[in-house]
């Protein structure tokens, strides 16, 4: 009974330790369809564009994201998957790419078609994330 008793508390021992290791920060390759890939932006980034996809991104996307697109919003310690970091990871993704998994999202993060049903609405958002450096 003593032996049980003692394997018991170091099973609960080790599960408890398992909520102090540090998540997987590597994602899963996230493949982008080639036809969104070379899908252009029909939206100027110009100061309106910015500012709408600005207004859309702290409504929908600064709670995981950050504020400032660093993957450091209030939400994220709760997800599985990293948020990547804006000012490092967009420059080699197309406007097309950043379309694509703002509309259909994936794992923790959402499909944002329903919840930004215009379009051009998700493409500002792109043009405003351009914007975060």
């Amino acid at each position: 009974m003593k032996k049980k008793a003692s394997v018991l508390i170091a099973g609960l021992f080790a599960i408890a330790l398992l909520a102090f290791v540090p998540k997987t920060t590597t994602n899963d390759p996230w493949p982008v369809p080639d036809a969104y890939k070379t899908k252009v932006n029909p939206l100027k980034g110009d100061a309106a564009s910015v500012a709408t996809g600005k207004t859309l991104y702290n409504q929908h996307c600064k709670s995981c994201h950050g504020a400032k697109g660093k993957g450091d919003g209030p939400k994220a310690s709760q997800l599985d998957t990293d948020c990547g970091d804006f000012t490092k990871d967009l420059a080699a993704q197309t406007d097309g790419a950043l379309f694509y998994k703002t509309f259909e999202g994936r794992k923790d993060m959402p499909s944002y078609k329903k919840k930004i049903p215009d379009a051009n609405d998700i493409w500002a958002v792109v043009n405003y994330m351009r914007t975060l450096k």
